[in-house]
């Protein structure tokens, strides 16, 4: 049986990795001046970073339930079932609406739910890709990361004083920077 492994731009996943092991990768709406944009595929971080510096009314979207199904059948095009890894359910609906959806899929769609998001939610996502070369089910993937979950930290750098956001992240050196569009970007 194979896993195919699905996740949201969130994750920092570059076109390269997904390219090289696999993965499929959902873009998030980013919406700025009520236009909408798909993270790396319409808007790229120098414009993003330019509509912040022009004090434009920017805000994010989580996906429609038809882009999300569309990766999925995609997905399943190739693969036996499918390990949907999206943004934590701490930050966004997207995850509970995704594990609605995946109830029409009879268990071939297992969402995590993690609560992970950018250099953390990237490490699960390759976990995930590790866990699937090496046999286990979208059921027992989704087991794995989510009973990893609470052993990650993210910290934040905000008006150079850093805050604890819970359990987001590694405890582990962070060897990687993730390409999300927020990421690295001091406001």
């Amino acid at each position: 049986m194979t896993t195919a492994v699905v996740t949201d731009s969130n994750s920092g996943i570059s076109a390269k990795d997904a390219e090289q092991n696999g993965i499929y990768i959902l873009p998030m709406p980013v919406i700025i001046d009520g236009r909408t944009y798909y993270e790396n595929q319409t808007i790229n971080r120098e414009t993003f970073y330019s509509a912040m510096e022009a004090d434009s009314d920017i805000s994010t979207s989580q996906p429609t339930p038809g882009d999300v199904l569309e990766i999925w059948k995609q997905a399943l095009a190739s693969a036996d079932e499918v390990v949907y890894i999206p943004m934590s359910s701490g930050l966004s609906g997207s995850c509970q609406s995704a594990a609605m959806l995946a109830k029409e899929f009879d268990g071939k769609v297992q969402v995590v739910d993690n609560r992970r998001i950018s250099v953390s939610l990237y490490q699960s996502v390759m976990r995930a890709v590790s866990f699937a070369r090496g046999g286990d089910s979208a059921s027992e993937i989704r087991k794995k990361l989510e009973a990893e979950g609470p052993e990650s930290t993210i910290y934040l750098t905000v008006e150079k004083r850093a805050h604890y956001t819970g359990s987001c992240g590694t405890r582990r050196p962070v060897q990687h920077q993730a390409g999300s569009l927020y990421q690295g970007r001091q406001i």
